[in-house]
C-alpha cells in the first residue's frame, strides 16, 4: 500500500524546542512516556515495514517554543532528504506581529498552512487553550491575512466550537481549511454523538473544508475497527471522497496502535468503494489541498 500521510509530527529533542517532551507527563490521552523522546523521519518511514510505502508526508506543528525555528529545522530536513514534503507551520494570530510571523512563515519552501490549535473545554484535562480565539478580532483579521500568503489552516477544535467555525470559514471564503482529527469527538454521549454530526455537516457545507480523519486513538486509546468504523462512515457521508484524508497522526497515535494497523482498519472500513475513491483518500487529495 502506497501512502501520502498528512498528518505526522517529526520531533528532534536536541534542538530545545519541546521542553514539554523532554520528561513524560500524563493528559486525556494518557501517558506519552513512550514518545517523550525523539522521533526522527527515519523511524517513521519505517513504521510502515514491508507492507506500507509513506510516498510524502506533511509535518504539523507540535508546540514548539519557537515556530519559526521550528520551520527552520523541517526545511533544512526537506533540503536534504526530500521529507517532509509539506509543512504546517505554527503561528498565533491573536499577536499583533502575526502578520509579520506569517511572511516569515511563508518565506518557507515547503510551507503550506498554518496551525493553531483552538480546543477550548470545561474540563481542563481536554483544553488545550483557555482563549476563545475565534472571538477575538485580532486573531480574526489576521486569519484573514492567510488567503494573502496563500497558507490554509488546520483547523483543530471540539465539536462544541464548530458552529462558531462555520462562521469564522464563511466569512473568508477562499482559505482552505482542514479539520484535524475528524472533529475530535470527545462527548462519547448520544448528544455528543449528534453535536459532532451536525457540527461536521455544517462544516462540509462549505466548499473550503476539509477533512483529515486521524488521531481517533485519542479519544478512544482501545480503538478497534469497529469502534472506528462510524466516525470513518459518517465523515465520508459528510464530506465525499474528494474532501477526506485519511492521516496517522503519529508519532502521538502510536500510543495506541500500530502505523500499519491503522492504516489497515481505514483500507478495511472502505474496502466497498472504488480504487479512484480510495486512490484520492489515501494520496491524492493530500497532495491536492496541501499542494505537494
Amino acid at each position: 500500500m502506497k501512502v501520502v500521510d498528512p498528518h505526522i509530527h517529526l520531533w528532534d529533542l536536541s534542538t530545545g524546542l519541546y521542553p514539554g517532551l523532554e520528561k513524560p507527563s500524563t493528559g486525556f490521552i494518557g501517558s506519552n512516556e513512550p514518545i517523550a523522546r525523539s522521533y526522527m523521519l527515519d523511524e517513521l518511514l519505517s513504521e510502515g515495514g514491508d507492507e506500507i510505502e509513506i510516498v510524502k508526508i506533511v509535518n504539523v506543528e507540535a508546540f514548539p517554543t519557537d515556530s519559526v525555528a521550528e520551520t527552520a529545522y523541517l526545511q533544512s530536513l526537506a533540503d536534504r532528504t526530500g521529507y517532509p514534503q509539506g509543512i504546517v507551520a505554527g503561528a498565533d494570530l491573536s499577536r499583533p506581529d502575526a502578520e509579520a510571523m506569517l511572511e516569515r512563515q511563508a518565506s518557507f519552501a515547503n510551507v503550506r498552512g498554518i496551525r493553531q490549535v483552538l480546543n477550548m473545554h470545561p474540563d481542563p484535562l481536554y483544553a488545550y487553550v483557555a482563549r476563545d480565539y475565534m472571538a477575538d478580532p485580532v486573531w480574526m483579521r489576521n486569519f484573514a491575512l492567510l488567503g494573502r500568503h496563500g497558507l490554509s489552516f488546520d483547523l483543530q477544535l471540539y465539536p462544541h466550537q464548530m458552529r462558531q467555525a462555520v462562521d469564522l470559514v464563511r466569512a473568508h471564503p477562499g482559505i482552505a481549511v482542514i479539520v484535524n482529527h475528524a472533529g475530535m469527538f470527545a462527548d462519547r454521549t448520544l448528544s455528543g454523538w449528534r453535536q459532532w454530526r451536525d457540527g461536521m455537516r455544517a462544516l462540509a457545507s462549505s466548499p473550503d473544508v476539509a477533512v483529515k480523519i486521524s488521531g481517533l486513538g485519542m479519544l478512544d486509546t482501545g480503538w478497534s475497527l469497529e469502534s472506528i468504523r462510524p466516525y470513518v462512515l459518517e465523515t465520508l457521508d459528510a464530506f465525499g471522497c474528494g474532501r477526506v484524508m485519511f492521516a496517522s497522526n503519529f508519532p502521538v497515535d502510536k500510543l495506541f496502535g500500530t502505523y500499519t494497523a491503522t492504516w489497515r482498519a481505514f483500507a478495511a472500513i472502505v474496502s466497498d468503494l472504488s480504487d479512484t475513491e480510495k486512490q484520492a483518500m489515501f494520496s491524492a487529495n493530500a497532495e491536492r489541498i496541501y499542494r505537494i
